[in-house]
């Protein structure tokens, strides 16, 4: 089956009241443009074009490179923005699926369903649907009584007996690409909202004697729109609680589920433990056997496993196996932590590569450093890696001892097994097996206080 996707993104979303255009909000970590057209290309399409408008530039380049866009100067309604798609998807053959950028919880699953039932029903359009409980602002599926789809009504067109109607149409459709073209040449504005609606195409394409199927997804919650801030808290609750019941699901304990939030793409392994306050975002990998959080927050982060973690804040870095890591310990991008690494309270850590056993107890910072194995660095040691114009490293060698309060002057190594006396500026390299003791000589003057040394002036 050949596929293309048509997004529209066009809205201004005027009642999120934002600078930002409505479909770049984000849920779940994501913009909704972007988890729409990503769940759409998980299809395997073979186009995929994006409909802009308001704030299109921002919405191009946040999808550079992902889709085609075609511009929508004058947002008219949902027809006239498909209008807009003729010139590039006008000599499509085959299937064309209609999304809005705006329902960023519709799955794959319900999309496969959706094309199923439009191949089997030999239809020349396919509405994807919903039950709706309260179906206040939907447009309604209307069926004859043979319980055949004849048209949409909308919420401002509808009658009483239409609008008590719940199945929903929920703005997605299958059309069969030379059966749409024409239909859109047809749509008038006379209307409640004086708009072109691609709802009427229902109407249109069952008055000329063709068919029209539909698919009831299996959850309402798919067809959310989000046209608020609202609506956007609700649908990142319902992604949240998806993910949690995945994870749960597979065998992931998680403590106090209201209170932990993962994001959709990341992945726990079983038998880990996740406490009130953890959050796990981006591309972020938990292995089996750990214990997260409480108030851990970790973005695009992989973790090993029977690794414990907790009130961290941990970026674009890696943590192996058996790692013993908090509390209040940061993390920086570029750090691989090796297996067996304990790091104590108020330690961060930045671009560095830190070996197995090693052992950070608290109070120090490590930047731009390749710590090696065994290595104990103590209370207060700070690497010292910017000179005002560059940065430099520091090389730690396996077995050192690093005194507390101690300053490594980087460019600078500190040998195999040598030892770094506390309170040492180290300004020189430090050869294997060696005792490096960089302080001034202490002076001790005695007498030195007097009756009148604490009087105030």
């Amino acid at each position: 089956m050949n596929i293309a996707s048509l997004i529209l993104a066009a809205g201004k979303g005027t009642r999120m009241k934002s600078k930002l255009p409505k479909v770049l909000h984000k849920v779940g970590g994501k913009a909704m443009v972007e988890r729409v057209l990503e769940t759409v290309q998980s299809l395997g399409t073979d186009k995929d074009v994006v409909i802009v408008g308001f704030g299109g530039n921002a919405v191009q380049d946040y999808l550079e490179g992902r889709a085609e866009f075609v511009r929508q100067e004058e947002q008219n309604g949902t027809g006239h923005a498909v209008k807009m798609a003729e010139p590039v998807l006008g000599f499509f053959d085959g299937t064309i699926l209609l999304l809005c950028g705006d329902t960023p919880l519709v799955t794959k699953e319900s999309l496969e369903a959706l094309l199923k039932e439009h191949t089997a029903s030999g239809a020349a359009a396919t509405i994807l649907t919903a039950h709706m409980p309260d179906p206040t602002g939907y447009g309604r599926i209307i069926r004859n009584e043979d319980g055949h789809v004849v048209r949409i009504v909308e919420q401002k067109d509808g009658k009483p007996e239409e609008l008590a109607v719940q199945e929903v149409n929920t703005g997605m459709y299958a059309f069969d690409s030379k059966k749409l073209w024409p239909c859109l040449s047809l749509l008038s504005d006379d209307n409640a909202q004086g708009e072109l609606y691609i709802t009427d195409v229902v109407g249109i394409l069952v008055n000329g004697g063709d068919k029209v199927s539909a698919y009831m997804t299996e959850n309402f919650e798919e067809s959310l729109g989000v046209n608020s801030r609202l609506q956007l808290a609700e649908a990142e609750s319902i992604l949240k609680h998806r993910k949690n019941v995945e994870l749960m699901t597979a065998g992931v304990t998680i403590i106090d589920p209201d209170n932990t939030y993962v994001a959709p793409e990341v992945t726990v392994g079983s038998d880990t433990i996740l406490h009130p306050g953890t959050v796990l975002e981006g591309n972020t990998v938990i292995g089996e056997n750990c214990e997260i959080g409480p108030h851990t927050r970790l973005t695009n982060v992989t973790v090993g496993n029977n690794t414990v973690i907790h009130f961290t804040y941990g970026h674009d870095c890696e943590v192996k196996d058996g790692v013993d890591i908090g509390p209040y310990v940061h993390l920086r991008p570029n750090t691989v932590i090796g297996n067996k690494v304990h790091i104590g309270n108020f330690v961060e850590v930045k671009n560095s590569n830190v070996g197995e056993g090693t052992k950070f107890p608290h109070l120090s910072y490590i930047g731009d450093s390749d710590v090696g194995s065994g290595v104990n660095i103590g209370c207060g040691t700070i690497t010292v890696n910017y000179d005002g114009k560059i940065k430099h490293r520091t090389t730690i060698g396996d077995g050192a001892f690093v005194g507390c309060n101690s300053n490594l002057v980087a460019p600078v190594t500190i040998g195999n097994y040598s030892y770094v006396g506390a309170g040492s500026t180290i300004t020189k390299n430090v050869p294997d097996k060696a005792l490096a003791v960089g302080r001034s000589k202490q002076i001790v003057k005695e007498n030195w206080v007097t009756d009148d040394t604490f009087k105030k002036k």
